[in-house]
């Protein structure tokens, strides 16, 4: 994503290349594909006609600031402000302005050193990026949730000032009914009880999903993990959620409840195949904290609301973020080090370190052969993105079946959704509802036609909305839709993943990771992300005068020569 040179806010143009009925598999491993409809039966009313009146209803910011995963992500964030000033800052080329990307670049500044950010295509993000098509309509590669428990990314917000771009929204989980269509069962966080009862409040008001019965036996289940901590959490990486309830007496109907929606949520997949250790991480972190388990929405499109603030920053700083700069290979020293990365306009960039940002697939494409049966390196063979379909329809009418807030179908083709005509300010539309849906598991899918996934979509929306909405649309109508294809999205989250994910140092000097599937505690999402990016900036900057001796050496090298 780069144009040669640094970015500003004036020369980004965030479209993407419209595409009809192509095959998403013809993408580069980690990248998505947008293909987009237009109905041509009705025409859309102007967004002229009506003025933004913005009415759905946003909670005030909890306050996050006082708990201790908060303060620690703090306390990270202002020791790269601290840090001695650099008398040589370091030049570091970190590949990929994904979150992870964006947030090395962005603490490698505070420290003083110089990032040069290469983005591959034409738009920030990464697994956040969004487009604008030719109505001025936003869709997005993802339907990204910000919540309580995300203490880097809450602190990130801070840092860049922009903390009234989440839009909070009320305390509570919400379900569809499968069997009683177009009903939802609520689970409700009271904001005047502390955390863990909050939670085990909510849990013991909900009759509708699980009996008492279910939750005696969930909660006994469970005593292990909240007894035992984190290693226990740890050792449980080796059990699917599946075998994890099996082995803990839990009921088949509290997985088929609660946990198929949460488990396609957390990571796109069922809970047949999803590790245990990743939903007891959420539990804890939704237990633990009061306001854990708060949603947010972003107020509009990622790029711009999320993204653009961390580049400003950058370049305040004297970084720099450069579009269209895909890397076609990283060419070694004789010693096995890092000597430049090589574009694919053929030009080479050099630098004092260098970090791939990009997702892990894209990463192993990039490995050079030489490193290939390095075990830090041949461990990533088992780390695989999942494939995930994001899915924008915008309706005739406004659809009256929802809430303002993030809703778990409960389907077994989608996973959540939101109508963002009223959950977002920038989408917000007074007389037509946009959905945006994850479409998820979607390994049986990724490969098929619009129309296939749409008419799927449609057919389980019916049950969503069985008096506003029919397969056939003979109710509301489709105006246009839009379609994100990602063939490999975030890594799966199997068992047995947990040794494979590497350190964000790497055994070769000079060379690092970041990417939610290196080693951090949040796994597979945005906060995993952004801490990714922290914690291989802070390696870089503990690495100093490693760096800067490596530096020196180069010289006198060439010198000789």
């Amino acid at each position: 994503m780069s144009l040669s040179g640094s970015v500003s806010a004036l020369h980004l143009n965030f479209q993407s290349n419209r595409m009809r009925m192509g095959n998403a598999l013809a993408f580069k491993s980690g990248e998505s594909m947008g293909n987009t409809l237009r109905v041509p039966l009705r025409k859309r009313s102007s967004k002229g006609a009506c003025p933004l009146q913005v009415v759905c209803i946003d909670y005030p910011r909890p306050e996050l600031e006082n708990t201790v995963n908060f303060l620690e992500a703090a306390s990270l964030s202002a020791s790269f402000r601290s840090a001695p000033r650099p008398t040589k800052p370091l030049q570091i080329i970190v590949a990929g302005a994904g979150l992870a990307g964006l947030s090395t670049a962005k603490y490698l500044a505070d420290a003083g050193h110089k990032p040069i950010l290469l983005e591959a295509r034409d738009v920030l993000g990464g697994k956040v990026a969004a487009w604008k098509d030719d109505d001025g309509d936003w869709y997005e590669t993802g339907l990204h949730i910000f919540f309580g428990a995300y203490p880097n990314v809450q602190n990130l917000f801070g840092e860049l000032g922009i903390n009234d771009r989440l839009q909070w929204k009320e305390h509570s989980m919400i379900f569809a009914m499968p069997n009683k269509p177009g009903e939802f069962s609520r689970f409700d966080f009271p904001e005047v009880l502390p955390a863990p009862i909050n939670g085990i409040w909510a849990i013991l008001k909900n009759n509708e999903m699980l009996t008492w019965p279910e939750k005696v036996k969930f909660a006994i289940g469970l005593l292990p993990a909240m007894l035992g901590g984190q290693p226990y959490v740890e050792a449980q990486d080796g059990l699917s959620v599946k075998e994890w309830m099996e082995k803990q007496g839990v009921p088949d109907r509290v997985t088929e409840e609660v946990f198929i929606a949460m488990s396609k949520a957390l990571n796109f997949i069922n809970p047949d195949e999803l590790s245990m250790q990743c939903i007891l991480i959420a539990l804890n972190r939704f237990l633990q904290e009061k306001h854990g388990s708060k949603m947010a929405f972003l107020d509009g499109n990622p790029p711009e609301r999320l993204c653009m603030p961390i580049v400003n920053h950058i370049e305040s700083l004297g970084g720099e973020v450069r579009l269209n700069s895909r890397i076609k290979k990283i060419e070694l020293n004789d010693d096995g080090t890092v000597k430049s990365f090589l574009l694919n306009n053929g030009n080479t960039i050099e630098g004092d370190a260098y970090v791939i940002a990009t997702p892990v697939d894209v990463f192993k494409l990039l490995l050079p052969e030489d490193w290939r049966e390095i075990s830090y390196f041949k461990k990533l063979e088992k780390l695989v993105g999942v494939p995930v379909i994001n899915v924008h329809i915008w309706f005739d009418r406004k659809l009256k079946n929802t809430y303002d807030h993030l809703l778990f179908s409960r389907s077994p083709l989608l996973s959540v959704y939101a109508d963002m005509s009223v959950t977002c300010k920038e989408y917000y539309n007074p007389n037509q509802s946009m959905l945006e849906l994850v479409f998820a598991p979607a390994e049986e899918w990724i490969a098929r036609s619009d129309s296939e996934i749409i008419d799927a979509t449609m057919t389980e929306l019916a049950k969503l909305f069985p008096d506003e909405i029919s397969a056939d649309q003979s109710k509301a109508k489709i105006i246009k839709y839009h379609i994100v294809k990602t063939p490999r999205s975030v890594y799966k989250t199997v068992p047995n993943c947990e040794p494979c994910r590497p350190l964000q140092r790497s055994p070769i000097q000079g060379f690092y990771l970041a990417g939610d599937y290196t080693k951090q505690k949040y796994l597979a999402s945005m906060e995993g992300a952004v801490l990714s990016g922290k914690l291989c900036a802070q390696s870089i900057v503990q690495d100093y005068e490693l760096l800067c001796s490596m530096g020196q050496r180069k010289l006198t090298g060439a010198s000789i020569r």
